[in-house]
């Protein structure tokens, strides 16, 4: 009896971490997706302010997206939460970078008073 209580908890255990790996995973890619999305939207508001032959900013960005998205793809499932997390605040600093960025366009396009 004794032998199924412990085997009983640590199968717990572990259905949880593996709940806990794959919300971490999940929020990675949600944030992945939202990131790549406004990188579209500054790109376009880059090109309707400077037109198409500036240098694309949106280009290192992406290119960073890319690497994240492919380290996930080999590591993710070997990944610590820790990881996962640290991944998800890199994705969120460049997003906070992303927003700053547009907002710099915005008020650039805006008319002077």
């Amino acid at each position: 009896m004794l032998t199924a209580g412990v085997v009983f908890t640590l199968r717990s255990r572990s259905v949880r971490r593996r709940a806990g790996r794959q919300h971490a995973v999940r929020a990675v890619l949600d944030a992945a997706d939202a990131l790549e999305d406004r990188l579209r939207v500054a790109r376009d508001e880059i090109e309707a302010v400077a037109g198409d032959y500036v240098d694309d900013p949106v280009r290192d960005a992406m290119r960073e997206m890319l690497r994240q998205r492919l380290w996930l793809r080999d590591h993710g499932e070997a990944a610590s939460i820790d990881q996962l997390a640290e991944v998800r605040a890199e994705i969120d600093a460049a997003r906070g970078r992303i927003e700053l960025q547009l907002s710099r366009i915005e008020r650039a396009r805006a008319p002077s008073p």
